[in-house]
């Protein structure tokens, strides 16, 4: 795909792309996804990671996520702000969550606030996205939630590293211009390879 090409043509081509991998090549990427993660320092050192839940094609995280608990880490998702609108906060995950689905049909864990986890305590933040280059930019849905709540992180106000994760298929041969607001992401991690940021 070409840089020319429109920000919503390259989402809708690549959540088709994403979404035509059968169930078999989704649970095999989801596990070569594991293995790649476990080969970062990053990972391996985190004690709270935040990861989602997949939905429209997306890689899961769920082998990241197990193994996580087995490690006894603890493991955050996004749930969108009650009071801040467009941005997330992250709710520990746990086995025995109460989930609840978003406005946007996403399950969330429920809100309690003894379950927030504040940002600058999260070691490893894994954002799904739509399509990446190998500069380890990240084309998100649009809604800007992941731009507006990583600021900070951006800014270098926090340790947080924030990797994007996705199959091998949403590669941008051509590269992604990214827009000011977009949030660099220091690596993006797929079955085959880890990409870095220059």
């Amino acid at each position: 795909m070409h840089t020319t090409y429109t920000r919503q043509t390259l989402r809708q081509h690549f959540r088709q792309k994403r979404n035509s991998l059968s169930d078999e090549q989704q649970i095999r990427a989801s596990h070569e996804l594991l293995s790649q993660c476990l080969v970062t320092e990053q990972y391996q050192q985190a004690n709270n990671i935040a990861c989602y839940l997949a939905q429209d094609g997306e890689i899961s995280m769920q082998p990241v996520i197990e193994d996580a608990w087995m490690q006894r880490k603890i493991v955050c998702l996004p749930v969108l702000h009650p009071f801040a609108k467009g941005q997330l906060l992250f709710l520990r995950y746990h086995k025995d969550s109460q989930m609840k689905a978003n406005r946007f049909g996403i399950p969330e864990p429920a809100m309690r606030v003894t379950d927030i986890v504040p940002l600058p305590l999260i070691d490893v933040i894994f954002a799904p996205l739509v399509a990446f280059d190998s500069q380890a930019h990240r084309l998100g849905m649009g809604g800007g939630f992941y731009d507006r709540t990583l600021a900070p992180v951006a800014r270098n106000t926090f340790t947080t590293e924030v990797y994007g994760v996705a199959h091998d298929c949403q590669n941008v041969l051509n590269g992604i211009k990214n827009d000011k607001w977009d949030i660099p992401m220091q690596k993006i991690i797929t079955p085959s390879k880890i990409y870095i940021a220059p």
